[in-house]
C-alpha cells in the first residue's frame, strides 16, 4: 500500500504545524491500517496520583486519527475533528509512556472515521478507546 506520508513526513509536519506540541508526540509507524503514535509523558501530563491526565489520553487518540489521515491523503492542515467518544477503561500506568494505535475504518472523499486503542508501554492492557471522525476539507480551486 503507497502513503502519501510516512513517519518522518508525518512527524515534520507535526513539528512544523503544531509546534505547541512538539516535544509531546512521536509517530513510531505507519501501518497498513493507520498509525501508531507515542505519548512522551512529562510531569506537565500528569494529574494528582502521579498518572496521565484523561485530557491527555484524549489528545493522543485525536493524534493518532489525524495522523493516520494524513498519513492516507497528504498534509492537509485543515483537517478537522467532527466527532469523538473515549471509553476510559482503567488507569495508566505510572512513569510510562502511552502508546496509541489508529485503525482507518472509512476513508471517504469528505469524513475519516478511525479508532484507536491505548495502552501504557509495555502492557497488553487498553487503557482507553476512542472512536474519532474527521472532515476533509474540500479541495481547492485547480491552479496553471
Amino acid at each position: 500500500m503507497a502513503f502519501a506520508m510516512d513517519e518522518t513526513a508525518l512527524q515534520a509536519f507535526l513539528e512544523a504545524e503544531f509546534p505547541q506540541v512538539r516535544q509531546d508526540f512521536r509517530v513510531e509507524r505507519v501501518t497498513a491500517e493507520g498509525v501508531v503514535v507515542r505519548l512522551c509523558v512529562a510531569e506537565r501530563h500528569l494529574r494528582p496520583g502521579g498518572t496521565v491526565s484523561g485530557p491527555n489520553i484524549f489528545a493522543l487518540a485525536d493524534v493518532a486519527v489525524y495522523l493516520a489521515t494524513l498519513a492516507r491523503i497528504g498534509p492537509a492542515a485543515l483537517t478537522v475533528t467532527t466527532s469523538a467518544s473515549i471509553d476510559f477503561m482503567r488507569k495508566p500506568a505510572a512513569g510510562t509512556d502511552l502508546i496509541g494505535e489508529a485503525r482507518l475504518l472509512k476513508l471517504g472523499r469528505v469524513l475519516v472515521v478511525g479508532d484507536v486503542l491505548i495502552r501504557s508501554e509495555g502492557s497488553d492492557a487498553v487503557i482507553a478507546r476512542a472512536s474519532v471522525t474527521y472532515s476533509i476539507p474540500p479541495a481547492g480551486p485547480a491552479t496553471g
